[in-house]
């Protein structure tokens, strides 16, 4: 805790241990403030400004420190100024006292609460962000909810302390106009709780329900603008139309045809989207075969003396094609068919929020229907560097044509694409140069996973260009070459062949979204609330058209939140849940990772304490000859509360599944130390991890007390 805190802190004890050391309390009674009302008006009458002066400051004091008295000092207020101008002082004094306690609350709790309880918090801290003018005035409106509380919790949240004034103003008057008007009757009070009868409370939990209410009519008034200039059809052809059959796709119509929903599915191209055709499954294969030409160069090591191999690059890529077309079935037309969807191969168009065109080889035809779910799906993000148009690239989703080996290949991006696919090119025989702009490769995890990663990559004899920032495209004499900037220096690299793979540009159009004005977010992705509606509430997106995140699994996760909400949002609506969200870069040795890592915690000023196991150290690994990487736990400080995981390693993928329960539902380190894992694999990194945190809390203490004790038995 910095100096200025603790001076605040001290003060503000202080003052709260003078009121009540000193029975200052004794004066802010009912009982008191009738025996001295008569002296209060004729000061008041003799010095009217200071009296005011006097009262206000007293005012804001008691709800500055959250003393107990404001009700009595509103009732002294109505008794000694009357209706108008008591109601003027105490709505500007009791406001201004309860930001003075918000702020209080804010500067000294703020971070500690949020360094505590950042997961909880984060779900609050958005909605607050959204909504939190109508939570606070629904709050004020009802006196049921102490003032007091709702100033200091408050001032854990990020609601804005402008927003928080005016807000607190305006929803604390007509309490205050209660009060002060009881005031002007203060001989006939016989207690604070006859001021507000049942009767009065429940008028004022009615009103409580009026920003509740502003809310739906300012929706209300939203949806009939953004639907104001189209005609809506009588009846539908559909429950619900989906747009791309990739992860996200796939998934939402699955949902609504298991609920008996009409559902069409559209694909212009391929079942499966990315995931299946140029993405995750033919990089798995492709890293498979890579793999395997490691472990032959690595004979030795397993003792064996000399180990060959001969190998086509064609069929490589070949197999690859072999173990698309094996997984065909599982996303295929027949497979969803049978399921209840109606699967269209053509292209989709929004021509209006409820209706979708459809072009197929058989002509065009419109379907009406309730809702949309976009799964457009990504492409390729290709960057504007001057002479790439000379240049015939490749990307993720051209990489699988070639059949010939590229003899010097240049990959451009540092990311999971980049590096899996660098690694098993230079596995495959080619001249790999990676270039990334950053100082390291995977920014996104911690320096010490991206050390692990480059070391592997350079002990291979991957050409590892960090730092480097891609100028130009040249042809020089037939050689291709790209000017890179480094330390600010111009840098020369001669490739045959480059590999673009600096990130990912979500498909917002060519559909309808610019013609509907369907929003898009800053990140150039279409823009989504928290249920994946659109601004047009009947119209959701999912997956990497979406975001925020671009893994398949993530599009399906969304896809349940989307066909549900879609289907069933006019009873319910469910919030996508984003509170656990795991994923892995498969390069050679793997990285896998949920929750916070330590560069987000010390950038969100999230306290932590780090538990490392290093898989080195494993029996199954090292008779793997795999003993390398680690476990990399952070928990809440003192406590096994897991925040984050990172493994490097063997099946680092694999073995995070444990973690993400652990996460979803609670579960400690200490139940995890707790659980059998069987002997010898590398599951027992996890067990092993949560046995350094228990380490590290040793009660040493006890522990000395326990040996006296056996040293006592031993003598007894």
């Amino acid at each position: 805790m910095n100096k200025s805190k603790i001076v605040l802190l001290v003060l503000i004890a202080v003052l709260v241990t003078v009121f009540f050391a000193f029975d200052l309390q004794h004066y802010l009674t009912l009982e008191s403030l009738k025996s001295q009302q008569t002296a209060i008006a004729d000061y008041r009458q003799a010095h009217p400004l200071l009296a005011i002066a006097l009262y206000a400051a007293l005012y804001v004091a008691v709800t500055g420190l959250s003393l107990p008295g404001a009700a009595i000092l509103t009732l002294a207020g109505g008794a000694v100024f009357g209706v108008l101008w008591g109601t003027l002082i105490v709505s500007f004094a009791s406001t201004i006292g309860a930001t003075l306690a918000f702020l209080a609350a804010r500067f000294l709790l703020r971070d500690w609460v949020k360094s505590r309880f950042s997961a909880r918090l984060q779900s609050i801290d958005e909605g607050v962000s959204r909504d939190g003018a109508f939570y606070l005035f629904t709050l004020r409106l009802v006196p049921v909810f102490p003032f007091f509380t709702i100033n200091l919790a408050m001032g854990l949240t990020p609601i804005k302390t402008k927003t928080f004034y005016w807000v607190s103003q305006i929803g604390m008057l007509a309490g205050t106009v209660v009060y002060v008007n009881a005031g002007t009757q203060l001989a006939k009070i016989d207690s604070l709780s006859g001021i507000l009868s049942p009767a009065l409370i429940g008028s004022f939990a009615l009103l409580g329900l009026f920003p509740l209410l502003a809310k739906k009519m300012l929706e209300f008034i939203k949806q009939r603008k953004v639907y104001a200039r189209w005609i809506k059809p009588a009846r539908f052809d559909n429950n619900l139309v989906v747009i791309g059959a990739g992860a996200g796709g796939l998934v939402s119509s699955y949902i609504a045809a298991a609920v008996k929903a009409k559902v069409t599915l559209i694909e212009k191209h391929k079942m499966g989207g990315d995931c299946l055709n140029t993405g995750c499954v033919p990089s798995k294969a492709l890293i498979r075969s890579a793999k395997f030409l490691s472990h032959i160069k690595r004979a030795k090591e397993f003792g064996i003396e000399k180990a060959e191999v001969n190998f086509d690059f064609a069929a490589v890529m070949e197999r690859v094609q072999d173990i698309i077309k094996t997984v065909e079935p599982h996303d295929s037309i027949e497979r969803y068919t049978e399921l209840g969807v109606d699967v269209i191969q053509g292209t989709a168009n929004i021509v209006s929020p409820w209706e979708v065109e459809v072009t197929t080889v058989e002509g065009v035809k419109t379907i009406a229907t309730r809702s949309i779910v976009i799964a457009a799906g990504a492409r390729p993000f290709i960057p504007p560097i001057p002479g790439i148009e000379q240049i015939d690239y490749l990307t993720s989703d051209t990489v699988w044509n070639l059949r010939e080996l590229p003899k010097r290949l240049l990959v451009l991006g540092g990311g999971p694409i980049g590096s899996e696919l660098t690694q098993s090119f230079a596995r495959l025989g080619s001249q790999v140069t990676q270039v990334e702009k950053a100082p390291r490769l995977l920014v996104r995890e911690d320096s010490d996973v991206s050390a692990v990663v480059m070391a592997r990559f350079e002990q291979e004899g991957i050409d590892v260009r960090v730092n480097h920032t891609a100028k130009e495209f040249v042809v020089e004499n037939g050689e291709k070459i790209l000017v890179a900037e480094f330390q600010g220096q111009a840098v020369r690299i001669p490739f045959d062949q480059v590999l673009i793979a600096v990130g990912r540009a979500a498909n917002i159009t060519g559909y309808g979204v610019d013609e509907l004005e369907i929003a898009v977010s800053e990140r150039n992705t279409l823009d989504t609330n928290a249920f994946q509606q659109t601004n047009y509430p009947n119209i959701f997106a999912v997956g990497d058209v979406a975001g925020p995140y671009q893994f398949t699994h993530t599009a399906a996760h969304q896809a349940w939140y989307a066909a549900v909400n879609a289907l069933f949002g006019h009873f319910k609506k469910f919030r996508t849940d984003y509170s656990v969200i795991p994923w892995s870069t498969f390069t050679d040795p793997e990285v896998a990772r949920v929750g916070l890592n330590e560069q987000d915690a010390q950038a969100q000023g999230i306290a932590y304490e780090v538990s490392t196991y290093g898989i080195d150290d494993l029996d199954r690994a090292i008779a793997d000859s795999e003993a390398h990487g680690f476990v990399k736990v952070l928990t809440v400080p003192g406590k096994d509360k897991i925040l984050g995981v990172t493994i490097v390693g063997e099946h680092a993928g694999d073995l995070l599944a444990e973690f993400v329960l652990a996460m979803k539902y609670g579960i400690g380190l200490n139940k995890i130390l707790g659980t059998i894992h069987i002997y010898p694999t590398m599951a027992e990194a996890n067990k092993y991890v949560a046995g350094v945190w228990k380490r590290a809390h040793t009660p040493h203490a006890l522990l000395e007390w326990v040996g006296r004790y056996h040293a006592w038995r031993r003598n007894a």
